[in-house]
């Protein structure tokens, strides 16, 4: 088989893992982010079989993390799911250990750091897609499916962020709460200076909103 017929067979076993995903976290990220990992990637000079293939592979075990409530990191069993597709598809050692070196690092909430180029890039195109607009969409239909509580804003956001305590998965986990605990640092984390420069416009386009959103709560607009 050449790369283009391993990477679509690659999508095809991919996609089985997406059934039923919540929004947040469904095929259609999977594709902005190898969008994004290839527009970044390619810039960046970094091979674009296993950025693409990683890209693909990345969130093959989000679902079940999501059901489990974080019980465990996707990341690292995606890693684990992953290494078996590839070695049914019989990819090249190397390629393969970079590919779910990829997805074991994407995930800044463990210990794997993304060493390779590959691996930057696509850190850095999964972050991003937690921007921006797309941002904005994506973590409330995360605090919506993640405890079902469904609460828009709850005005103790920014107290509880202050507090450093942990409050993923429980009715105070609003997307004001993602974004003032997580999503407002992201831009800080970005590794490649391609990823730097798209991540830059959509984190002042998430602040804007969240400020906003804020005033309007409020009652000051």
């Amino acid at each position: 088989m050449n790369k283009k017929e391993i990477i679509k067979k690659i999508e095809i076993e991919a996609k089985k893992y997406f059934v039923g995903s919540s929004g947040c976290h469904d095929w259609t990220h999977v594709e902005r982010v190898r969008d994004l990992a290839m527009r970044i990637g390619k810039q960046e000079k970094a091979n674009l079989f296993v950025v693409e293939s990683a890209a693909l592979l990345h969130d093959i075990g989000r679902k079940d993390e999501l059901k489990a409530k974080g019980a465990y990191c996707h990341a690292e069993k995606g890693a684990e799911i992953a290494e078996k597709i590839l070695a049914k598809l019989k990819i090249e050692p190397g390629l393969s250990k970079n590919i779910i070196h990829c997805i074991k690092s994407h995930r800044y909430k463990n210990h794997n750091i993304p060493e390779t180029l590959e691996a930057k890039v696509l850190f850095d195109a999964d972050k991003i897609d937690s921007l921006g607009a797309i941002g904005v969409g994506r973590i409330f239909l995360f605090a919506g499916s993640s405890h079902g509580s469904g609460k828009l804003h709850s005005g103790k956001e920014k107290k509880l962020a202050k507090s450093g305590k942990d409050y993923s998965y429980t009715e105070e986990d609003t997307a004001a709460f993602e974004y003032y605990t997580k999503l407002i640092n992201v831009k800080r984390k970005i590794l490649t200076r391609t990823g730097k420069e798209l991540a830059r416009e959509r984190d002042r386009f998430m602040s804007a909103f969240f400020n906003r959103l804020e005033k309007e709560v409020m009652g000051k607009l």
